[in-house]
């Protein structure tokens, strides 16, 4: 049986916040977060990237944008996806940082495009 983590919030409150991480890192290239969250986040853009790479262009250019605002879908298509041609995975790379956030010392994380 496959779970999923809920990091304490709802499906929408959820679906929300990734929608928010996946939009800032797109259009930034990089975003500091927790490593749970660093964690989701690597997999829901692996997968993304993946499936925009087996379609045609518009089909993929759809798929985005039922996910991600516009000014991301449109950035991921045109410049991110055409970066890994002949790359098969390992689109992102996750670097933890040496400190954790002053508040609930969580361990934080740097998320990159490779």
């Amino acid at each position: 049986m496959k779970t999923k983590k809920k990091f304490h919030l709802k499906r929408d409150q959820r679906k929300a916040l990734f929608k928010i991480l996946l939009h800032n890192f797109i259009v930034n290239g990089k975003i500091k977060t927790t490593d749970e969250r660093a964690k989701y986040l690597k997999r829901l853009v692996e997968r993304l990237i993946s499936r925009i790479k087996k379609d045609d262009e518009l089909t993929g250019l759809r798929r985005a944008l039922r996910i991600l605002p516009k000014k991301s879908a449109y950035k991921l298509m045109y410049e991110i996806v055409p970066r890994y041609g002949e790359r098969t995975g390992g689109y992102v790379r996750i670097v933890k940082l040496p400190f954790n956030r002053l508040k609930d010392k969580a361990k934080i994380s740097l998320i990159e495009f490779v």
